[in-house]
């Protein structure tokens, strides 16, 4: 079944990839065919082999007929380019002759060109239709041997006979044998392969031997880190992998060596045909319930299991992969000897109810581990929920198929049952390559924490589950030929808005959109490290140019990767234009600050690096992308500012065309100080500071008569407004040794506070004071000169 997937889909790419000529099909032939096809359809006899072997001829008809629609493309889209060059057929006026003679050429060798086009677009509608009436009719079959009730394996009836030609047939294999010893040309052709026979023996019997002690002895050192290093889980899986290929390699051997004696006859060989296949699935069957119910307790543990039911859950793995094996081996013989089918069912019988026993065991282990996950745990997780309920279904089916089986629907008790098997069996493989590709990716970036919840391994996780859809519609019974048709179909595309999309086109536009974008990113690196070096521009300059950069780059890329893959936009022009009135509507603040970051780049009313006030937030500016500006604020926090906030607000650029800027002291004297005196000291102090400029040089100025002091203001520009705070605090610590030294002083502002009707506070505190009127003596005075003279 695998092996008939890859074989369409490689058949698939060699059609969609080769350049195949364009031939008229032989339409003669074709309709002899399709007729055939009608009277085998209407008649509804034909087996179900018949049946797929002329759809197999129909399909090829079909890729015929498809092949065919690309007949005269070249011409036809000139022919119909000039066509649109004459324009239309002007109304009421008389068309120049030359020009209706030439509108009438072209017409006539367009219509010429396009008749295989047409032909084959009748003919491949016919074709599709007798395929998709075969696919009706196998499903239909398929559907009534469901219900269709045979006899039952219950019924003691059919038990007699059932038994006796599996005895005649085993009594028949021993005479054979007994023959085939005997046999003169038997034994000469041992005699002759007697070395091979020895040789395949000695591989098989060492190899069954000394494998696992071999495989156990190179896993000491790995298993003691497997808990925590990648690269040990790694080792081990390999190892473990190795041990199961020994032994598979050393059944075959065995079976090789027997097979090289020539003693074997006809029935015989037909068991031989078939091991092969048993030994695998019995190998893959027991390495797949070590996987998923590892023994050692440093393994990763798929489910959350104790050790006796892990080892319950390998013994059930293994029990399926031997009833699998010996089904095969019933299967062939009952084929080639031609059993009855109440017999094959008797058969089989027990087979199906220890497949349903051992299912009912993995889906109990299922609801086991969901339930010993939810333990302790408030929130039940998606995954959980999704072990639950396998685990249910598993059982339901479990209990269903030998029920059916045993009742007569044989057909409808195994169509799940077996089924469920392999997909429990697929199912386990892609865990286990989830798990690798995880270890593996922790291996190359050296970690062994947070593994599970990186985006790569999850990403290929994803695809690996994509990639394994097909063989599950395999399982459950989707035909090969109607797979090979889904994918023809996935690789002819779909079409949107007038434009066919395929893998080809989307794996061109990726490829040509990764080289342009990886040329624009070299370019930025180019200009970042020795182009814009070399220029005057500042580091806002710098920022502007590279992101202005990167922008082109990428719609250029974008655009020469849509026309490289054949992509036609112009079809999407109502759908774009549709789309265009919902982004008018519905994002219009998200386009108003691409346009604003845009004339941002372009103007550079501010840039980065810049120091900006904004809607009453002042701090740095750290970046400029396409929706927002990134502003760092003084107390290091982040403060996001929409681009349209910049472009129609109010912003003010401390250093937008170079770093000078402002600084103001203010200062207070007592009243009586000499106040030529304090401007000449203020000057002095303000003149003897490194940042401040001596041209302009700075000023003192004296403000005015306050409250509590004579008020002055030092205003100096400084060579880097970034430094205002600093030079402030520096200036304050000069001016308070200055005025100290001077003996100049600084007031602070004092209050008398009153108290009215302090009788009333006496009666409250228990006293009554002897002078009744209006107390005219402060009780306390303060510093703060915001409290309030009377209270």
């Amino acid at each position: 079944m695998i092996g008939r997937l890859i074989a369409i889909v490689l058949f698939s790419w060699t059609l969609a990839l080769s350049a195949v000529a364009q031939t008229v099909p032989d339409y003669p032939a074709w309709t002899q065919i399709a007729d055939r096809a009608e009277r085998v359809i209407d008649a509804g006899r034909a087996s179900d082999v018949a049946l797929e072997q002329l759809r197999v001829n129909l399909v090829e008809w079909r890729a015929q007929f498809r092949e065919a629609q690309n007949i005269n493309s070249t011409r036809i889209e000139t022919l119909r380019a000039q066509l649109v060059a004459l324009g239309v057929v002007p109304e009421g006026v008389t068309e120049p002759t030359v020009i209706a003679e030439q509108r009438t050429g072209l017409t006539n060798r367009l219509a010429e060109a396009e008749v295989p086009v047409r032909q084959a677009d009748a003919e491949l509608l016919r074709a599709i239709g007798l395929i998709s009436e075969i696919d009706a009719l196998i499903a239909a079959r398929q559907a009534g041997a469901w219900f269709q009730l045979g006899p039952s394996p219950l019924n003691p009836a059919n038990w007699t006979e059932a038994i006796t030609v599996v005895f005649e047939w085993l009594r028949a294999l021993g005479t054979e044998i007994v023959r085939v010893s005997s046999s003169q040309i038997h034994l000469t052709s041992l005699s002759d392969n007697g070395p091979l026979v020895v040789f395949y023996t000695l591989v098989g019997v060492v190899l069954l031997a000394r494998s696992r002690r071999w495989v156990d002895r190179l896993m000491r050192r790995p298993v003691a880190h497997e808990a925590t290093s990648p690269r040990a889980r790694l080792m081990t899986f390999g190892l473990s992998l190795l041990h199961s290929a020994l032994r598979l390699v050393a059944w075959l051997a065995l079976i090789m060596a027997f097979s090289s004696t020539g003693m074997i006859g006809l029935r015989g060989s037909v068991v031989m045909g078939v091991l092969p296949t048993t030994v695998l699935s019995i190998v893959l069957a027991r390495w797949l319930g070590q996987q998923v119910f590892p023994i050692r307790e440093t393994a990763p543990r798929p489910l959350n299991l104790t050790a006796t039911q892990r080892a319950q859950g390998r013994w059930a793995a293994s029990g399926l992969g031997v009833i699998i094996a010996l089904s095969l081996v019933l299967s062939a013989v009952a084929e080639s000897e031609g059993f009855a089918e109440s017999d094959r069912l008797v058969q089989s019988f027990p087979l199906i109810v220890l497949t349903g026993f051992l299912l009912l065991r993995l889906g109990r282990f299922l609801m086991i581990h969901a339930a010993n996950e939810a333990k302790g745990s408030e929130d039940v997780t998606i995954l959980n929920r999704i072990y639950a309920t396998l685990g249910r279904v598993i059982i339901g089916i479990a209990l269903l198929g030998p029920t059916l089986a045993g009742i007569g629907y044989f057909s409808a008790g195994t169509s799940f049952l077996f089924p469920s098997v392999s997909s429990l069996a697929l199912m386990a493989i892609l865990g286990i390559l989830q798990r690798l590709v995880v270890d593996i990716y922790g291996a190359i970036v050296n970690k062994s924490e947070g593994l599970n919840d990186a985006l790569i391994p999850t990403l290929i996780g994803f695809a690996l589950a994509i990639m394994t859809l097909p063989f599950f519609a395999l399982i459950w019974g989707m035909r090969a030929a109607q797979l090979g048709d889904l994918w023809q179909q996935f690789l002819a595309g779909f079409s949107i808005g007038g434009v066919q999309i395929s893998p080809s086109s989307f794996v061109m536009f990726v490829i040509v959109f990764v080289i342009g974008y990886t040329a624009t990113r070299l370019v930025q690196g180019t200009l970042r490290t020795s182009v814009l070096p070399k220029t005057g521009l500042d580091a806002g300059g710098h920022s502007a140019v590279l992101t202005g950069t990167g922008y082109v780059g990428i719609f250029l890329s974008a655009l020469i990767a849509i026309t490289t893959a054949g992509i036609d936009l112009s079809s999407l022009a109502i759908v774009a234009g549709a789309l265009s009135v919902g982004i008018g509507f519905g994002l219009q603040t998200i386009v108003s600050n691409f346009v604003s970051g845009i004339i941002l780049l372009v103007e550079r009313p501010i840039k980065q690096g810049d120091w900006i006030e904004v809607n009453g937030m002042a701090g740095y500016v750290r970046d400029i992308s396409v929706r927002s500006t990134r502003l760092e604020t003084f107390d290091r926090s982040d403060v996001i500012v929409p681009n349209a906030d910049l472009i129609s607000g109010v912003v003010t650029n401390m250093t937008h065309n170079n770093n000078t800027g402002r600084v103001i002291v203010p200062v207070g004297v007592a009243y009586g100080t000499d106040t030529r005196r304090v401007e000449t000291i203020l000057k002095e102090i303000a003149s003897a500071h490194p940042m401040v400029l001596l041209r302009p040089e700075p000023a003192v100025i004296f403000q005015g008569f306050g409250a509590d002091s004579l008020d002055f203001e030092i205003r100096a520009i400084l060579r880097d407004v970034n430094w205002v705070l600093t030079v402030k605090s520096d200036m304050n610590h000069a001016i308070a040794a200055r005025f100290g030294a001077e003996g100049i002083e600084i007031p602070f502002a004092q209050r008398d506070v009153w108290l009215r009707n302090p009788e009333a506070l006496g009666a409250m505190a228990g006293t009554v004071p002897a002078d009744t009127g209006p107390s005219k003596t402060p009780i306390n005075n303060f510093d703060d000169p915001d409290v309030d003279g009377d209270s």
